[in-house]
């Protein structure tokens, strides 16, 4: 009798999914109504929007695959998206790549030598521009390479080298790269902390066994640190990689896609589509095509990931 009566009671208050209670289902309806209104109605208008004519004012006039093959042949359209690559590589690549030395070296020999509250430090400093809204870094940015007054060419100019100063940011040669170096340096922080929050689940041992054998930095960098991160490290490319391809507010800030369209990317030619030039339907098209890239590198990744992370188990 007892035994039946925890039965009834423990599914009785069961939440798990396939219970046939449904009172959980009511705290689902505001996320659910958030998900409609802010996301999934908008994005079906704007994939509406993609096949017809349209100035934001007015009747909207069906033109069917119109936008999309001027899409296609479109030449700024496709250099937006060579200039991703290399916002990628801002992004992604290089701080990915630099967060796991640095978090390594903060946790293997700065921790180790100099204590934790100098690894911390250390590890807030790089996070900083991370907790800056992305406007106010990307004005601080402005400012140090601003042609007339900026921080870099007075520099240049005080240590004798004034002939090297120049428009860094107005100049089609210098535009992408300057660019490229605000976003790792607004970047590096976060893949910083991330690796070193994976670092803490590392078994010390492992560490003592590799230097007990004779191991240096680089190769318990390589054998020990490197597979033990691989989660973190595929988050960190996921998520970042998303954010990349969707940078707008430094190339709206800094540059404006210019000069010409050499900091053009899609996001932001797709707004200048939407608001400057007034085609509604092109934009439409444009934030169509990068939704859609974007949904299909996720979906591959996590299918990538999922089985990298079964092969590690």
């Amino acid at each position: 009798m007892s035994g039946n009566t925890k039965h009834v009671r423990r599914e009785s208050t069961s939440r798990l999914p396939g219970n046939k209670s449904s009172r959980f289902v009511p705290y689902l309806i505001p996320g659910i109504l958030g998900l409609t209104v802010i996301v999934i109605i908008p994005f079906i208008w704007n994939i509406y929007l993609s096949f017809t004519r349209w100035r934001g004012v007015g009747p909207v006039r069906f033109i069917g695959l119109q936008n999309w093959q001027r899409l296609f042949k479109d030449s700024t359209f496709w250099i937006s998206f060579l200039n991703s690559f290399w916002i990628i590589v801002a992004i992604v690549v290089i701080p990915t790549i630099l967060g796991l030395f640095i978090s390594s070296l903060l946790t293997d020999v700065i921790q180790k030598k100099f204590g934790g509250r100098t690894a911390s430090f250390l590890r807030a400093l790089f996070y900083l521009p991370q907790l800056l809204p992305v406007a106010v870094a990307a004005i601080i940015m402005g400012w140090i390479f601003r042609p007339e007054d900026g921080a870099v060419n007075a520099l240049l100019e005080q240590i004798g080298l004034g002939s090297l100063t120049h428009n860094w940011l107005g100049s089609p040669n210098s535009a992408l790269p300057v660019l490229m170096f605000i976003l790792v340096w607004i970047q590096l922080g976060y893949p910083i902390v991330i690796f070193m929050s994976g670092l803490q689940r590392v078994d010390p041992e492992l560490y003592e066994a590799a230097s007990l054998d004779g191991a240096n930095w680089w190769q318990k960098f390589r054998v020990v640190t490197l597979p033990s991160i691989i989660p973190e490290l595929l988050v960190v490319i996921l998520t970042a990689t998303i954010g990349a391809l969707k940078t707008f507010a430094p190339v709206y800030l800094l540059t404006k896609g210019g000069p010409g369209t050499a900091t053009t990317v899609p996001s932001y030619y797709s707004y200048n589509q939407f608001f400057q030039v007034q085609q509604v339907g092109y934009g439409a098209a444009i934030s169509t095509a990068l939704t859609i890239v974007i949904i299909v590198f996720s979906v591959v990744f996590t299918i990538v990931q999922k089985r990298v992370e079964k092969n590690l188990v």
